[in-house]
């Protein structure tokens, strides 16, 4: 089965949340300029694009990107149609996605795709409101993925964040999900090993599961 990238192009110019670092790439060696090879710089915040948040993202003192398991990010994941829900999804609106009680990984697709062609952040976006991040974590879920750049609301982030975090949910933000069909998968999710850092970019990859 062919493996169908989900996973967000880092470039000059992408959406990158409010007040986050923008991203720029730039040769610090060029063929062009005489140099032997060409070696670019990277400068872009550790949430840029597709990326997973670390523990210390929120809880001071915590675990940085290195610590992440990697066992909570690769397996089976259910990818959720959440396309008839708008504002914060809440506690109350789990039930209605149906959501079978043994996956441990959840990806939601929400009508957010449609701000990736949007020519700047939008603040109003589909997100998990504290009581869905607490109802996910005491459900035994380990892995829980947004398709925007937070997986909390704008206005308050902190407690959806710190809800799933200290339970020890991975949050696996920024996915490109308009391509994917709600259901099963394969999940691959491979985020860059920064020690310390409070969250990293990854490359996230699906397979559909017979």
């Amino acid at each position: 089965m062919t493996w169908l990238d989900i996973s967000l192009p880092v470039q000059p110019g992408m959406t990158i949340f409010d007040g986050d670092p923008p991203v720029r790439i730039e040769l610090a060696a060029a063929i062009s300029r005489g140099d032997v090879c060409n070696v670019s710089r990277l400068d872009l915040g550790a949430h840029s694009g597709t990326h997973v948040d670390a523990p210390v993202h929120f809880i001071d003192g915590a675990t940085g990107a290195e610590a992440i398991p990697l066992d909570s990010l690769i397996g089976p994941a259910l990818v959720v149609d959440a396309t008839g829900l708008t504002g914060a999804i809440t506690a109350a609106d789990l039930p209605g996605l149906e959501i079978p009680p043994d996956e441990e990984r959840l990806l939601f697709k929400t009508t957010n795709g449609s701000l990736w062609d949007a020519p700047r952040f939008s603040r109003e976006f589909v997100a998990l409101d504290a009581s869905a991040a607490s109802a996910l974590a005491a459900a035994g879920i380990r892995l829980v993925g947004a398709d925007y750049l937070s997986i909390a609301p704008f206005s308050d982030p902190a407690p959806t964040h710190r809800a799933l975090l200290e339970a020890g949910v991975v949050i696996l933000e920024g996915l490109d999900l308009r391509s994917i069909t709600p259901g099963r998968y394969d999940l691959l999710c491979l985020p860059i090993r920064l020690v310390g850092c409070d969250g990293a970019p990854a490359r996230a990859v699906l397979r559909p599961r017979s």
